[in-house]
């Protein structure tokens, strides 16, 4: 059985930060010096980067922080200011016109709503980890071990985990937030981007306010896990999101079509209400090049939501969600991306350490070459000696 998959994607861009940075231009270490120390091929992980919240900055915080650990070692020392700037000067050399203008877009359009958005719940607004998630996952956090993090999951087909990961009390503070900034919306007529090409209903989570507390989630609490269990999608180095919320019912989004998304790795969260219908269904990890190839019966699952339970999968896993036949369905989306992988990704050619369609075929191909040496072994064994 074969799929038309859809790619899901952002409607913007990998959003800014929104705080303000008065300080004046660093002075920098001479050209030579710059030039005698590239960027490291690979990472150092010994070092700890330092935090770049709060600074007007045209790319995410989190790409500033992962990229510092590629620095050369001379500039590790140097003060925040300095390391930014070079970083800064780096990321806009290779980065399109076309997309700096849309970040900067995207960052005024933002910055719009945040100076008239007035937040409902403010506590949301700052990562207080025991009142937002379940203590069972909170434990398995600060455990911080492969061991820990299977004892409260479950793996119903191969990269697809769930577990239970929030308290209900912030899932109600949550999905009262995403009303009173929808009802906001329509008193003030103001027009906003929907979450991504495919969800016509539903909010970004990060342009009204929430990006910091959504980056310390990624940072803090998904990225130790992807660090385990998606490292060879660069789970290891995710340094951006797009945070969303989006909305299923009959008056909204009914279902979503058969897509992946445009992520790393997705963590999908359902919020409430009360609805019946709406489960996922995942069909394997495909690349662009075999993702509309067809579904082996070891990669279909079919998962139904529960409020306050976690799944988090590749985003490159196919999937899609039934219809909500009743009552309003409200889930919370955190794409989380890697700059470091798709840098890489553009000069890979095997894809075999993920995608199921490029493992068979590299089985394939070693049967084959298994049998056509056999074949061949058995050839010479066969000839009469002369």
């Amino acid at each position: 059985m074969s799929f038309d998959v859809s790619r899901k994607e952002a409607q913007q861009p990998a959003p800014p930060s929104t705080g303000h940075n008065g300080n004046v231009v660093p002075i920098l270490p001479s050209m030579s010096t710059v030039t005698a120390n590239r960027l490291r091929l690979n990472p150092n992980t010994e070092h700890k980067p330092e935090s770049y919240e709060g600074l007007q900055l045209e790319f995410s915080p989190l790409l500033f922080s992962s990229l510092e650990r590629y620095l050369p070692p001379p500039m590790l020392s140097l003060p925040r200011d300095s390391k930014l700037h070079y970083m800064r000067d780096i990321i806009l050399r290779y980065s399109p016109d076309g997309e700096r203008i849309r970040v900067q877009r995207h960052r005024e359009y933002r910055q719009k709503i945040i100076s008239h958005y007035q937040p409902l719940h403010r506590e949301l607004y700052t990562m207080h980890a025991s009142n937002f998630f379940a203590p069972s996952f909170l434990k398995a956090i600060n455990e911080n071990k492969e061991e820990g993090f299977r004892s409260i999951m479950a793996e119903p087909t191969l990269g697809v985990f769930t577990f239970e990961m929030f308290q209900p009390r912030f899932c109600e503070l949550l999905l009262s937030e995403v009303e009173n900034f929808e009802k906001w919306v329509h008193e003030t007529k103001f027009r906003i981007m929907r979450p991504n090409t495919m969800n016509k209903f539903g909010a970004v989570l990060d342009d009204f306010g929430l990006e910091t507390m959504l980056g310390k989630l990624m940072e803090d609490f998904i990225r130790p896990i992807s660090k385990v269990f998606f490292s060879d999608v660069g789970g290891s180095t995710l340094d951006s999101h797009h945070g969303f919320v989006v909305e299923y019912g009959i008056d909204r989004d009914v279902e979503l079509g058969f897509h992946v998304d445009d992520s790393e790795v997705t963590l999908n969260v359902c919020l409430g209400k009360q609805f019946s219908g709406g489960d996922l269904f995942f069909r394997g990890v495909r690349c662009d090049k075999h993702v509309n190839t067809e579904t082996q019966s070891d990669e279909i699952l079919d998962y139904s939501h529960v409020p306050g339970c976690a799944v988090l999968h590749r985003g490159r896993h196919r999937h899609g969600a039934r219809a909500t036949t009743s009552g309003q369905r409200f889930n919370l989306l955190l794409w989380c991306r890697s700059s470091v992988f798709r840098e890489l990704r553009k000069y890979q050619k095997d894809f075999s350490i993920w995608c199921g369609e490029c493992q068979r075929e590299k089985k394939e191909r070693q049967r084959v070459s298994i049998s056509a040496t056999k074949q061949e072994l058995l050839k010479r064994e066969a000839k009469p000696a002369t």
